[in-house]
């Protein structure tokens, strides 16, 4: 590490970003089990912001995980530096002034409060919260009937664990809104944060 030299301090900074875009940097980071609408709701939001004049980024698990992440597994190291590098790469972008959509499981305190402290002020937590028996039922991508045949190991909620987050800053039930309502909640709740105030 001796021979590192960062240059944040020589770089363009954050609020001249912001004002470049017209736009405040944020992190919504997007937490559920597979199946609660996460990656639904986040190319909603998406397309709405972007629809509103917002720059955006979208950053998906899945699609982490077939690039940046393909050498990761599912062991607790490995879904712990999973969500490292979302955590830095969704860094990266909000210090660039861009609205960044993270829609990853995060399945526990620990590894949520590690992606908080990496990101810092401009983390935004969103509970998408959806009981496992009806994600069961939704089952979009096959994966829980896998999971129960002990054909994928530990898969969250089936033989890994998934801690609800205690004070996210939205919780959003999708199993008791549609997808129409759960995207006018995260609208309400996300625009008064990106609005650039001068």
């Amino acid at each position: 590490m001796e021979n590192i030299h960062p240059i944040f301090n020589k770089i363009l900074t954050s609020d001249q970003k912001a004002l470049l875009l017209n736009q405040r940097a944020l992190v919504v980071w997007m937490v559920g089990m597979s199946g609660s609408g996460k990656s639904t709701l986040a190319r909603a939001l998406e397309n709405e912001l972007y629809s509103r004049g917002f720059y955006t980024m979208l950053i998906d698990g899945d699609n982490l995980r077939t690039g940046l992440n393909n050498n990761l597994g599912f062991s607790e190291e490995d879904r712990v530096e999973n969500i490292r590098r979302a955590a830095e790469t969704a860094r990266l972008f909000a210090n660039n002034g861009v609205v960044t959509i993270c829609s990853l499981i995060s399945p526990t305190t620990a590894i949520r409060k590690m992606a908080r402290e990496i990101i810092g002020q401009n983390y935004f937590e969103v509970f998408i919260h959806c009981p496992l028996d009806v994600c069961e039922q939704r089952d979009v991508k096959g994966l829980y009937a896998k999971a129960r045949r002990g054909e994928i190991k530990n898969f969250t909620g089936i033989d890994s664990p998934f801690e609800p987050p205690l004070h996210p800053q939205l919780e959003i039930r999708t199993d008791r809104v549609s997808e129409e309502k759960a995207l006018k909640i995260l609208i309400e709740a996300i625009v008064p944060e990106i609005i650039y105030k001068k």
